[in-house]
C-alpha cells in the first residue's frame, strides 16, 4: 500500500481525536453501575449509535465490499429478519430487562430457572463472544500487516495492546460517546470511497453505467430465493428464506441475549429511550448495509475498465513469486490480464449499446461478461491452488483484501489515511463493546455468585477493570489463530455466532413464554441442542443461518419433552 506523510497525519489526528473525546467523556462513577452501564443515563440516539458502532466493526467495512465483489448482493439477504426481531425484542425483552435493573441479561434466568442455567447461558455466551471479537481483533491488524509489511502476529499485539487501553480506561460511558464520532466518519468515509470509485470511471461513464455493469455481471443479486432446478437448496448461504427466518432467530438472540448489545440498551434512562434506539436501528442498519454492499458493486465495475488483480493478497503474492512455481503462476497471470481486456471490451459495448437501446447486443454482452467471469474465477482458482502448494498454510481466500487493495491502488492521499483510520475506529468500537461485555458478565454472573469474599464498590471496580484486561489479552490471543479461517471475515464472526445463539435464544424463549417449564429440564435441553447445532453444521448439513433456527426450536422442543417425563410441576 503506498502510504504517504499526508496519510499518517489522517491517520494519527483523526485515532488521537477519537481517543481523547472518549478520555473526555468517560468520567462516571467509580462503581459497577459506572463502569459497566453509564449510571444508566444514555439517551436514545446514543443507545442508537452505540447499538449501531456495536453492530458495525471492522469486519463489516473491511470484507463487506470484498463480499459483494465476489458474491454479489445477496449478502443483504441476511439482514432482513433485523426489523422483525427489533420489535419483538422491545416488546418482550426491554421491558422486563429495565423492570428488574439487570446488569447482565443471564442474571433473569437465575431468577426464573436456577443459578446452574445462568451460568451455562453466560458461560455460552462468553465462549462464542470471545471467540468472535478475537476475529474482529484480526481485521485491523490485517491493514497493518498490509500497509506496513509487519508480520501478523505483531500486528495482533499492537493493534490489540491500544485497544485494551482505550477499553480498560473508558469503561461503558467512553464506548458509547466514541461510537457516536464513529459512526459519522466511518460511513462518510466509506461513502467517499464509493463515490471514488464511480468518479474514477471513464468519461460519460456514470452510477447507472456502474450499476449495469455489475448487474449483467450477477452482482446485483439482491433477492434470491434458494430454489435450483433440484428443489430448495438448504446450503445455500443466503437467500429470501434463510435472511427472513433464520436472520430473524440471529437478530433476535444477538439484540435479545447477547450481552455485548443487551448491554448497549440497558444504560438508557428508561424503556422509551432503550425502544427507540432499538426501533431506529431496525428501519436504518439494512439500507445503511445495503450501500456498503453496493460499493462493492462499484469496485466491480470500476476493475471492469482497469485492470484487476488475479489475487489481492499481495503478501502471499510475493510468497509464491519467490517459489518454483512462479513461472507457472506468471503465466496464469497473463492469461487473466487477457480476460481482462476482454471483459473491458464488453463493458464499453455494453454500456454503448444501453444508451443506444440496442438491447440484442446488450443480451449479447451481458451473456459474454458472465462468461468471461466463470473463466476468470476458472483461472483465480489455479492460481490459488499454485499459492497454495508454494505454501500449505496459505489463506487462498482473498476477499478479505479486495476493499483493502483498491484503498491502496486507487485512492488519492489522504483519503487512504481515513479509510485506514475508520478500520480502526470501526474495529475499537465495536470491539470495545464486547470486551466490556466480556468483563461485566464475568464481574457479575461468576465473579460475585461464586466468590466468598464481600467486596466493597472500589474493589468491585477494580475487579472489573481487571476482567476487562484479561478479556482483552484473551481476544488478541485468539486473533493469532484467525489468519487462514477459509472464510471472509464477516462470515466467519456470523458462522461462529450461529453455533451459539440459537441454544442461547431457545433457553431465553422458553423463560418468557412457557411457564411450566423449570431448570433442569431447560439446562438438559441446552446441552443437547448445543451438541446437535455443532454436529449439523460439521456434517454440513445445512447453511449455518439456519443453525440458529435449529437451536432455539430445539430446546423449545426438547425443554416440553423433558419436563413432561420428568412429571415435575412448577413449584
Amino acid at each position: 500500500m503506498n502510504f504517504q506523510l499526508t496519510d499518517w497525519i489522517v491517520l494519527i489526528v483523526t485515532l488521537l481525536a477519537v481517543i481523547l473525546y472518549g478520555i473526555y467523556k468517560s468520567r462516571t462513577s467509580k462503581n459497577l453501575e459506572g463502569y459497566f452501564l453509564s449510571n444508566r443515563q444514555m439517551p436514545w440516539w446514543v443507545i442508537l449509535l452505540s447499538i449501531m458502532g456495536t453492530q458495525a466493526s471492522a469486519v463489516t467495512f473491511l470484507t463487506a465490499p470484498g463480499q459483494a465483489y465476489t458474491d454479489g448482493m445477496r449478502f443483504v439477504q441476511y439482514y432482513f429478519g433485523l426489523p422483525l426481531a427489533m420489535i419483538l425484542v422491545c416488546i418482550t425483552f426491554v421491558p422486563l430487562f429495565h423492570k428488574l435493573k439487570l446488569f447482565t441479561a443471564y442474571e433473569f434466568l437465575e431468577k426464573r430457572f436456577d443459578l446452574k442455567t445462568r451460568s451455562l447461558t453466560s458461560f455460552l455466551f462468553l465462549l462464542s463472544r470471545g471467540l468472535s471479537t478475537g476475529i474482529s481483533i484480526f481485521a485491523p491488524s490485517l491493514v497493518l500487516s498490509s500497509m506496513l509489511g509487519w508480520d501478523i502476529y505483531i500486528t495482533n499485539i499492537v493493534t490489540g495492546g491500544l485497544l485494551i487501553i482505550y477499553t480498560v480506561t473508558g469503561g461503558a460511558r467512553a464506548v458509547a460517546y466514541t461510537q457516536q464520532l464513529q459512526f459519522v466518519i466511518i460511513y462518510a468515509a466509506m461513502f467517499m470511497a464509493g463515490y471514488y470509485a464511480i468518479s474514477s470511471l471513464p468519461d460519460g461513464m456514470g452510477i447507472t453505467d456502474a450499476l449495469h455493469i455489475a448487474g449483467k455481471s450477477g452482482k446485483l443479486n439482491v433477492i434470491t430465493s434458494g430454489v435450483t432446478e433440484n428443489g430448495f437448496d438448504w446450503n445455500d448461504k443466503y437467500n429470501i428464506w434463510s435472511g427472513l427466518i433464520g436472520g430473524f432467530f440471529l437478530a433476535l438472540s444477538y439484540f435479545g441475549t447477547d450481552q455485548s448489545q443487551v448491554g448497549r440498551y440497558l444504560t438508557a434512562k428508561d424503556t422509551r429511550e432503550s425502544r427507540l434506539g432499538l426501533l431506529m436501528n431496525g428501519l436504518i442498519k439494512v439500507p445503511l448495509q445495503f450501500l456498503i454492499l453496493l460499493i462493492g458493486c462499484f469496485l466491480f465495475a470500476y476493475y471492469a475498465y482497469f485492470q484487476a488483480p488475479a489475487f489481492f493478497n499481495k503478501t502471499q503474492e510475493r510468497v509464491v513469486l519467490m517459489s518454483e512455481y512462479r513461472d507457472a503462476y506468471v503465466a496464469k497471470g497473463l492469461s487473466f490480464e487477457e480476460l481482462q481486456r476482454e471483459k473491458k471490451e464488453l463493458a464499453v459495448a455494453l454500456t454503448n449499446a444501453r444508451k443506444t437501446n440496442n438491447e440484442a447486443v446488450v443480451q449479447m454482452a451481458r451473456m459474454e461478461l458472465q462468461d468471461v467471469e466463470t473463466r476468470s474465477k476458472a483461472i483465480r482458482d489455479e492460481m490459488k491452488a499454485l499459492i497454495k502448494k508454494a505454501d500449505p498454510n496459505a489463506d487462498t481466500n482473498d476477499t478479505n483484501y479486495i476493499f483493502l487493495r483498491f484503498v491502496g491502488d486507487a485512492l488519492p492521499v489522504g483519503l487512504v489515511g481515513l479509510i485506514v483510520a475508520i478500520i480502526f475506529l470501526a474495529a475499537w468500537g465495536s470491539i470495545a463493546a464486547a470486551i466490556n461485555s466480556l468483563a461485566s458478565c464475568t464481574m457479575i454472573d461468576f465473579h460475585q455468585k461464586f466468590s466468598t469474599k464481600q467486596l466493597t464498590e472500589a474493589e468491585e471496580y477494580r475487579w472489573g477493570k481487571i476482567y476487562t484486561l484479561a478479556w482483552g489479552v484473551f481476544c488478541v490471543v485468539i486473533a493469532f489463530f484467525a489468519y487462514n479461517l477459509g472464510n471472509s471475515l464477516i462470515e466467519a464472526v456470523n458462522i461462529l455466532g450461529s453455533w451459539f445463539y440459537g441454544t442461547i435464544l431457545g433457553i431465553f424463549l422458553v423463560a418468557f413464554y412457557l411457564k411450566k417449564v423449570q431448570g433442569n429440564a431447560v439446562f438438559t435441553a441446552a446441552i443437547i441442542s448445543e451438541v446437535i447445532v455443532i454436529g449439523i453444521y460439521f456434517l454440513k448439513i445445512i447453511s449455518f443461518l439456519w443453525l440458529n433456527v435449529i437451536g432455539a426450536v430445539a430446546v423449545v422442543l426438547l425443554s416440553l419433552f423433558i419436563q413432561t417425563l420428568t412429571g415435575r410441576k412448577q413449584a
